[in-house]
């Protein structure tokens, strides 16, 4: 298996669409910085509210080191009460 691609769909209650952005930004530059992270980019929907992130991993190790890392930990608690969905998918290419 090459690459893990992770898509994270984020949409926040109403009213926390600037709180959520700010907490994905923070996230994004941590996220960064960490060993196996190959690409980590954030997108914002043009037809409404929704964030998404587009992550690629060398593997699924380093996606359970950044699910453990204390910055990921904080920005989990920091989003909890502000969004309303929150889909994550993993994928492979084929």
């Amino acid at each position: 298996m090459g690459s893990i691609i992770v898509n994270a769909i984020l949409k926040p209650k109403e009213g926390f669409e600037e709180q959520l952005l700010s907490e994905l930004k923070e996230v994004q530059a941590a996220s960064k910085q960490e060993k196996g992270c190959i690409n980590y980019k954030l997108h914002k929907s043009i037809e409404d509210n929704t964030f998404v992130l587009y992550e690629e991993w060398e593997n699924n190790e380093a996606i359970e080191n950044h699910i453990k890392s204390n910055h990921y930990q904080i920005y989990r608690e920091n989003i909890s009460d502000i969004v309303l969905t929150r889909e994550i998918h993993k994928l492979e290419m084929i």
